[in-house]
């Protein structure tokens, strides 16, 4: 087992450094909450009467009193999200398995919950990135009461995790544990589903056809099987020390599952217990994983360790700084990037490979992989998680992951060792043997302003690409130029005004069948946009998130038809080779947004468009996050800094 690897250390030392105010800030406010013991002790008599008026006998004479911890439940569940649907059944579950544990847990509220698979490339995908700050707001509501000793958030999907975590980081001195349902069984194989996807954007097949190969894709209760945003959640909640270990991928609607859920209610009512114990506010935080003290900088490297060497969603490179400031911790991108060129890629899952997480968590799954990167000397082992002590008393910090659930013969949970070798090379590899020596995401920054590249789907010999700019502002535009023929030529698709200021920074899937055509016909084409296109970006070059967006006369406003441009990521440039006093005397192109604002309740939104930080900020609509200007001096974020300028420092 290596020692920390030196890059992995210094880039921990900059975030730590670089958020020492706001962290302090923060742990002094969380800190400060935990002192006085049981949270409805301080309830007057109407209140907590108020507060347990509809629990049932055993569950009112407890919260009378005052020694019983009281648990939240916060779900999203709805039954049209096939990810959501099975969290039908947790509650009562829970319920049950805390009365066993000493403890009560009352269902405190739900959150929205929206897919974008059903919105994608609809205009319901702009309120997509939005519903995340909602859902925190809505988290916040959920503990608002003040109830609560101890939480368990219910979530699965693309803005759900992070907007229920970002939630519950408000009540940072409260021990909290997230659970998922679990992918569905695996369906039409995903190189299938590609195929067929590509044969339908270019007219070879009827969209019959195509339904019935999504249906055969997406066909049961659980979460989609391939390695996107909802899945890249699972593994960053369980690197993080969120779940318990090997919560992440086990199926719905089996008995292991269950007995996961069961679990994990018993764990958040045992830290609950000794939080309510320190009556007098001593030792607040020994043993008990209150959520301020797990989230720290150590946690969020090793997010984004996880995130590179699995070949995660491009989400979280706005997800992970968004948590990271709700926790007065400040990543940015140049972080990423710098990790990047160490972590090695260990895992092939589609759109990376053509395996599904179910083959993944087959062939040895997070167990195996944090085990090799704990022994590449690339995680942070001695962090602070939900299971501490769990698996055996000395097994504590990440060393717990390395341990897989298992159900005994009388049907009663265990952890035993995990795998030490994979069970399928062809998906994971040992860290000595990586299917790339770096974790396949790079910042760029040019001219152009910053932005990521996921270069781990997309073939070395397609990803510098220098061509002339093809300019658009809605992907539709770009659809219709592909099937009229116009695009037959090496190009660079520009598709502006997609940032959140904008329109709510939509993905943009629709892009990537019709580019993937452009280059199977052998064309050069590569992708920029302030848009996004997350954890299905594919084998299509693309710069994304671009910032300062084009909206507001960012760099993105200047481009013109024709202008080449030059997108290269492993030397990290993204630039228009325009000269540059000709640049800078451009007047920038009007960026018109006002027709796509309306419809689908997007009208509701349009304080967060124009309250929204940009993409390497978190794209946050919260007051009060701590900022960086172009000096990296902290500054308030506040309605006056709200510009490109105030925001995108080292472009």
């Amino acid at each position: 087992m290596q020692d920390l690897h030196p890059t992995v250390a210094d880039v921990t030392e900059r975030v730590r450094a670089r958020s020492r105010a706001s962290r302090d800030a923060y742990l002094t406010r969380t800190r400060a909450a935990a002192v006085r013991g049981p949270r409805r002790s301080a309830l007057s008599c109407s209140n907590l009467a108020h507060g347990f008026a509809a629990c049932n006998l055993h569950d009112k004479n407890a919260l009378k009193g005052d020694q019983q911890a009281n648990v939240a439940i916060v779900s999203a569940y709805n039954d049209m999200l096939s990810a959501h649907q099975p969290l039908a059944a947790y509650p009562p579950i829970i319920q049950e398995a805390a009365r066993a544990a000493g403890a009560v847990a009352q269902f405190a509220g739900g959150v929205p919950a929206m897919c974008d698979g059903v919105t994608q490339g609809q205009a319901g995908m702009e309120l997509s990135l939005f519903s995340r700050d909602v859902i925190a707001l809505s988290t916040a509501i959920a503990l608002s009461h003040d109830m609560f000793d101890g939480g368990i958030c219910l979530g699965v999907c693309d803005k759900i995790v992070p907007g229920l975590l970002i939630g519950a980081l408000g009540f940072g001195h409260l021990p909290f544990a997230f659970l998922p349902a679990g992918p569905m069984p695996s369906g039409l194989p995903n190189k299938e589903k590609a195929r067929i996807r590509q044969l339908y954007a270019e007219g070879k097949i009827d969209r019959a056809t195509l339904l019935e190969a999504e249906s055969q894709s997406y066909h049961s209760p659980g979460t989609c099987t391939f390695y996107g945003t909802a899945n890249s959640n699972q593994m960053f909640m369980e690197i993080m020390g969120l779940h318990l270990p090997g919560a992440s991928f086990e199926n719905p609607g089996t008995p292991l599952r269950e007995a996961l859920v069961r679990a994990t209610a018993r764990r958040v009512a045992v830290l609950a217990g000794r939080a309510t114990a320190r009556r007098d506010g001593t030792d607040v935080d020994a043993d008990t994983a209150p959520l301020a003290e797990i989230i720290d900088e150590r946690a969020l490297i090793n997010a984004v360790v996880g995130l590179l060497a699995t070949g995660g969603s491009t989400n979280h490179t706005i997800h992970l700084i968004a948590i990271g400031r709700a926790a007065g911790i400040r990543l940015d991108w140049d972080d990423f990037d710098a990790l990047s060129g160490v972590v090695p890629l260990l895992t092939r899952v589609y759109p990376n490979g053509s395996a599904d997480v179910n083959h993944f968590h087959a062939a040895g799954g997070l167990a195996y992989l944090i085990g090799q990167l704990i022994d590449g000397g690339l995680l942070h082992r001695d962090v602070r998680t939900i299971a501490d002590g769990l698996v055996a008393p000395d097994v504590r910090g990440l060393d717990a992951y390395r341990y897989v659930p298992q159900l005994g013969d009388d049907g009663a949970l265990a952890w035993v060792d995990g795998p030490t070798a994979s069970g399928d090379a062809d998906i994971v590899r040992p860290v000595d043997e990586p299917f790339q020596t770096t974790g396949g995401l790079q910042r760029v920054v040019g001219n152009l302003g910053r932005a990521v590249v996921k270069t781990s789907a997309v073939d070395p010999e397609q990803r510098a690409i220098e061509a002339p700019a093809m300019i658009f502002e809605r992907q539709e535009d770009l659809i219709r130029a592909f099937q009229a023929g116009e695009m037959n030529r090496d190009l660079v698709a520009v598709v502006r005004g997609q940032g959140p200021r904008a329109n709510g920074m939509p993905e943009l899937h629709k892009l990537m069948p019709p580019l993937r055509v452009l280059q199977d016909r052998g064309h050069r084409v590569a992708l920029v946009t302030d848009g996004r296109l997350s954890g299905a970006s594919g084998r299509v070059s693309a710069a994304i998130h671009v910032t300062p967006e084009a909206f507001g006369d960012g760099p993105l406003a200047r481009l013109r038809e024709g202008d080449v441009v030059r997108l290269d990521p492993a030397a990290g440039v993204l630039e228009a080779r325009v000269d540059a006093q000709e640049w800078a005397a451009r007047t920038p192109a009007s960026i018109d947004r006002e027709a796509f604002r309306s419809g689908l309740g997007r009208e509701l939104f349009s304080t967060f468009r124009h309250a929204s930080t940009g993409a390497e900020m978190g794209a946050m609509t919260f007051g009060g996050f701590v900022a960086h200007d172009r000096d990296d001096v902290p500054v308030e974020i506040d309605a006056s800094s709200r510009t490109p300028e105030g925001f995108y420092a080292r472009a």
